[in-house]
């Protein structure tokens, strides 16, 4: 670890650089029918402004993975700090709602730059178990951090406006500038990849060819799936379906996000990430059944609301463990390996998320529910291989919990 990086100060830089997609993503997310009124434009057109930052948080992690492998992690991670700045003003200062949303793209792709470090510097920081921890910590952030950025985003919007949403999201930015600065270089000179500028994302090729790599890659990709159908569904389930008020939606929405937090936090007890991923999987599935039978048959609200729990909490076990299992894979190109990880899942999300609501949202919700658990399943086996995966789930229950 660099002389001057703290285990509490990469803690609080790597915790804030992870939420910082989501919250680029979401926390303006209730101020789009005020922005409608600002720009004189219909609804589609402001949320053109999330579909690009999306694409720009999957398209960024596949740029400042490679770049930080070959010039490390400081100055890519600068660079994007500045980029995500200069572009979050050019949205304050927008004249038109086409300016909005390619600035938008410019400050997803910034976003990614933090996202995509964040885990590089873990990976070179810590390994085993201390990495398995702090990814734990990652995880939980990054696991509460698209629930949470909404409901901050809806107490300020009415106070202050999407531009003081924006505002907020500048001085974030500031912050995480400093933090760049102060921040040491974890990955040495001798540990960089020395290849040339053409051949930078030549190690893509060499990550994709690891199996079990991209079995881990699409395990996590599939939960975040159920993550996103879930935030997708969530509104017009609770308020919309059983009638409750915005604020009411926006306790649950805490809820689940603690739930999702504390399992990321519960993952690291097993001694193995391996059985962690594996027993959220296989819970996920079970739950996702039982939450889709029970939205087909027209349940009470409170039998959704405890096995969404459910589901989201064995979601949250997988989130932090596969992570780890992905990262070791890919210790060499570590910067490569999270750019990869971190692109597929936002590309996952950004596929899913419009499918909850085609035909009756209960029963596409829940079905779509079960497809990603079944298929996050069968991506964790596959990775394991059959007889490891028996082994590693018939001597679970004797771990260290």
């Amino acid at each position: 670890m660099g002389k001057d990086n703290s285990k509490l100060f990469i803690l609080i830089l790597l915790g804030m650089l992870t939420a910082f997609g989501p919250f680029v993503t979401d926390m303006y997310l209730p101020s789009l029918p005020v922005m409608g009124e600002y720009f004189n434009t219909n609804s589609s057109m402001v949320q053109l402004g999330l579909t690009t930052s999306m694409i720009g948080l999957a398209v960024g992690q596949i740029f400042f993975g490679p770049l930080s492998d070959r010039y490390g992690r400081r100055i890519p991670l600068q660079v994007a700090m500045w980029l995500f700045i200069a572009s979050t003003v050019c949205c304050l200062f927008a004249q038109s709602i086409q300016q909005f949303v390619a600035f938008r793209l410019i400050q997803g792709i910034a976003g990614a730059g933090g996202i995509v470090i964040a885990r590089s510097i873990a990976t070179d920081n810590f390994s085993g178990r201390d990495l398995a921890k702090m990814l734990a910590i990652i995880g939980a952030i990054n696991g509460i951090a698209p629930v949470v950025a909404p409901i901050i985003g809806g107490v300020f919007t009415e106070a202050i406006g999407w531009q003081g949403i924006f505002g907020i999201l500048l001085v974030l930015g500031v912050l995480l500038l400093a933090g760049c600065i102060r921040f040491r270089e974890s990955l040495p000179k001798e540990n960089r990849l020395a290849t040339k500028w053409a051949d930078t994302f030549h190690s893509f090729k060499v990550v994709l060819k690891n199996k079990q790599f991209v079995c881990y890659v699409l395990q996590l990709a599939f939960a975040q799936g159920v993550l996103f159908a879930y935030i997708a569904s969530s509104p017009f389930i609770i308020q919309q379906h059983y009638g409750y008020s915005p604020f009411a939606f926006s306790v649950c929405f805490s809820i689940n996000a603690i739930a999702i937090g504390g399992a990321a936090a519960f993952s690291v007890k097993f001694r193995r990430p391996a059985n962690g991923t594996l027993i959220g999987c296989m819970g996920m599935l079970i739950f996702s059944l039982l939450e889709c039978a029970a939205l087909a048959l027209g349940c009470s609200f409170w039998i959704y609301e405890l096995l969404l729990l459910a589901v989201l909490f064995m979601m949250g076990m997988t989130f932090t463990t596969s992570t780890a299992l992905a990262m070791e894979c890919e210790r060499d190109n570590a910067g490569t390996a999270s750019a990869l990880l971190g692109a597929v899942c936002f590309s996952f999300g950004g596929i899913v998320s419009p499918l909850v609501g085609i035909g009756n949202i209960l029963v596409s919700t829940g079905v779509i529910f079960v497809i990603c658990s079944l298929c996050s399943l069968s991506s964790i086996l596959l990775a394991l291989g059959r007889r490891r995966a028996r082994l590693y789930f018939a001597f679970s229950t004797s771990q260290k919990r």
